[in-house]
């Protein structure tokens, strides 16, 4: 997928000017800028899109979006998940509103379409306050959390544009690593180089903290697809490298 920022704007309902503005505070930048300034969006900045639009649905602010994204343990498959169920129910609402303007039209009785247009704004409501709350419990209340989003709100653009450049060129790092030993220098190194990019950009990463992240990058299959879209097995040698790094 190749997505022009015109494109990518109508897909998802919203202005070329926003997506100018993600681009602008490091939100979202997009894959590719062409030599003459056009802005293009392939497929992971687009799954990362979604991903805004479903967070932005439960009405957090961009910056509290932006701690989210960058954690290192970021759902993203869960995300969008979610983003398609409140989808559906926005649309089984203006299903039910279609119907209850035809039958107001047709001069039928509506008591009962108007009791289901009310239910199923109700059901919508009730399910984004319910990922809302999650989202809030899993995140908010963590101090890994708190410093991510402390030191994320004090970044200029350029620098969230460089949190964002840096983790992908480690990611790719990795993955240019497949087929190394887990416990070589240059493998090892690039742990090291990982726990200091958490730690300088988003929260203080000890070897512990190090450890369970890594588990998770294996130990779940959403996360283990979101690393290994730099090349399958990039997951895999992280968490090994990362056990080996720690000790465990």
């Amino acid at each position: 997928m190749r997505l022009s920022v015109g494109e990518a704007a109508r897909l998802f309902g919203i202005s070329v000017r926003t997506l100018r503005y993600y681009d602008e505070i490091g939100l979202l930048k997009p894959s590719e800028v062409s030599p003459s300034g056009y802005r293009y969006y392939d497929n992971a900045a687009v799954e990362t899109l979604w991903q805004i639009m479903f967070y932005r649905e439960l009405q957090m602010p961009l910056d509290e979006i932006a701690a989210v994204l960058n954690a290192p343990d970021n759902n993203r498959r869960q995300a969008l998940k979610r983003h398609k169920e409140l989808l559906l129910l926005r649309r089984n609402r203006l299903d039910r509103l279609v119907t209850l303007i035809d039958k107001t039209l047709n001069g039928d009785d509506t008591e009962m379409d108007i009791k289901n247009v009310s239910n199923a704004k109700k059901e919508l409501e009730r399910t984004r306050e319910k990922y809302a709350a999650e989202v809030r419990e899993r995140w908010g209340n963590t101090e890994a959390y708190k410093q991510s989003e402390k030191k994320y709100a004090g970044y200029t653009p350029e620098e969230k544009l460089e949190i964002f450049a840096e983790a992908g060129e480690i990611f790719k790092a990795f993955a240019a690593s497949r087929g190394t030993a887990p416990e070589s220098a240059p493998v090892q190194e690039l742990v090291k180089r990982w726990q200091d990019h958490i730690t300088k950009s988003h929260y203080d990463c000890s070897r512990e903290i190090l450890s369970c992240l890594g588990e998770m990058y294996v130990g779940d299959s959403r996360f283990t697809e979101s690393i290994d879209r730099y090349g399958e097995g990039t997951a895999r040698l992280m968490s090994e490298a990362i056990k080996i790094y720690c000790g465990a």
